[in-house]
Parts: structure tokens; sequence; C-alpha cells
């Protein structure tokens, strides 16, 4: 396997199909529906990349994405946000939250659009793990 990658989605089809590309390309994917689960899975399984959605009910993906940069054990996990909104608009909201007084979140390692390019995604995937120092196959 090429890394343990862990998708939080909330749409049942794209979770699958995501589940599929990674199974196919040789890593070991770990999935969860919202961002509780999505976090409770994180702290169970320490994955080597997180796939992150942002629009989900309950917990959304941009309060995970809060809480896993605030957690000594999970901060350095690289994410990469795969959302529908619009990769200015997401930033527009990050910087809103940074000049509100918030805390300072740092911008995700690598966002990408709905639909996603299964290829481009596989590839940004592996980039972020040979970063890390994580070997691919």
């Amino acid at each position: 396997m090429s890394g343990k990658v862990l998708v939080v989605e909330d749409d049942m089809h794209m979770r699958f199909l995501l589940k599929a590309v990674f199974e196919t390309n040789g890593f070991d994917p770990v999935l969860a529906r919202d961002g509780q689960s999505g976090l409770q899975e994180a702290h169970k399984h320490q994955p080597d990349v997180i796939v992150l959605d942002l629009m989900m009910p309950g917990q959304g993906g941009l309060v995970m994405y809060r809480e896993l940069k605030a957690d000594p054990g999970l901060k350095e996990v690289p994410v990469i946000v795969l959302s529908a909104v619009e990769e200015e608009s997401f930033r527009h909201s990050v910087k809103m939250l940074r000049a509100g007084g918030g805390e300072q979140l740092p911008d995700p390692d690598r966002y990408l659009e709905k639909p996603p390019d299964p290829e481009r995604l596989i590839q940004e995937t592996r980039a972020l793990l040979e970063q890390r120092g994580i070997q691919g196959e």
C-alpha cells in the first residue's frame, strides 16, 4: 500500500468513488461521512493524508479542518480539500476568520474543486506522501 488516506465526504456516491480511486492506485482508504466521524477516524487510524469535503451537514469540513490543525497529534497530517466551493471563496472565508481575530488557520496543503480529476488527485496525494518521506509503490 502507498499510504492510509482518510476520505471525509458526506455524499455516499462520491465517498465510494474516491474509495475506488484510492484502492485501485494502491492506497488504503478509510471513510467518514462527516467532520465528527472524520475526527474520530483520524485519531483511530492516524492517516498519512486526509481528503476533506467542506460542505457537509452537522460538523462541516471547515470545523474539522480547524480542529485538525489545533490537535498536536494530527496537525502535521497533510490535508487535501476537495470541495464544490471555489478555492477563491474558501480562501476568502479563511482570510475573514483571520481578520476577525480568529485563530491563525493555515492554508490546506492542496485544494481541488469537484468533480475531481482522479489522476490529479492521486498525483497530489503521492506528492504529499513523498514530502513526508512515505514511499509509494
